[in-house]
């Protein structure tokens, strides 16, 4: 259950108790009040009043199911969501560990594939196609996921031969590039907040002057379009991938 779903819930409940609450006050207040002096509507609240004051256990018990269910939910899919994440780690890793490696081979290319194909499956176990119904297939949901096996695939030796350290050098920075843009949207479903005794200078020392160096620099959102060989080569994979799957068609 995504955090505003979860939210949405419990909106739900919280209304639906207030509403309860204000008959309830009305009901008990009514004879009370002003012009509502009539003897069978004073006796219709009270009847309403006595009914809401036997039925409260009930409504209680229901309101407490219910939200037991909506956090276990809640709770689940965060722990599905972490562990997704783990496993994109590992996956950002092993792609990252197969450009470094000059000797590499069609068999470490398989595997960092088959890794990387796994990760781009196992996110359906937390999300669906965004967009998707009976009748559409969607899109999905993290697009620099198929950005990092776009830029994997530039290296399979089976077309290109043995890529010079350039070329690997490019598709790392595009998977790391990818991997980056990909941890500023993912996370913020896990409600993450700042440490509270967070060690944010090197050296265990205090420096006041490097913290509000740092301070301005998170302040500041980073203007730059990335590294242009990066882009020019994700761009160029993404055409093939849409121009082979037109051609499919």
């Amino acid at each position: 259950m995504t955090r505003t779903r979860f939210n949405r819930r419990l909106r739900m409940i919280y209304l639906l108790c207030g509403l309860v609450l204000i008959i309830s006050l009305a009901a008990q207040l009514a004879k009370h009040i002003p012009g509502l002096q009539d003897d069978q509507l004073i006796e219709i609240t009270a009847q309403v009043y006595s009914y809401m004051r036997d039925m409260a256990l009930v409504l209680v018990t229901m309101a407490a199911v219910y939200l037991a269910d909506v956090f276990q939910k809640r709770s689940k899919f965060v722990a599905s969501l972490e562990e997704e994440w783990r496993e994109m780690v590992k996956t950002k890793n092993k792609l990252v560990l197969f450009c470094d490696r000059e000797d590499a081979t069609l068999n470490d290319y398989l595997t960092a594939y088959e890794r990387m194909s796994a990760t781009l499956d196992n996110m359906r176990i937390v999300y669906r196609n965004v967009g998707e119904t009976d009748h559409l297939i969607g899109l999905y949901p993290y697009s620099p996921l198929h950005d990092m096996r776009r830029a994997l695939e530039t290296l399979d030796p089976r077309r290109s031969g043995v890529a010079t350290a350039e070329q690997r050098r490019i598709v790392r920075t595009a998977i790391q590039q990818s991997f980056k843009a990909l941890r500023e949207t993912f996370l913020e479903e896990l409600d993450l907040e700042e440490p509270t005794h967070g060690q944010l200078v090197s050296g265990a020392r205090r420096a006041r002057a490097q913290q509000k160096r740092q301070q301005r620099r998170l302040s500041k959102r980073t203007s730059g379009s990335g590294d242009e060989a990066v882009n020019t080569l994700l761009a160029e994979a993404y055409q093939r991938e849409q121009s082979r799957e037109a051609d499919g068609k």
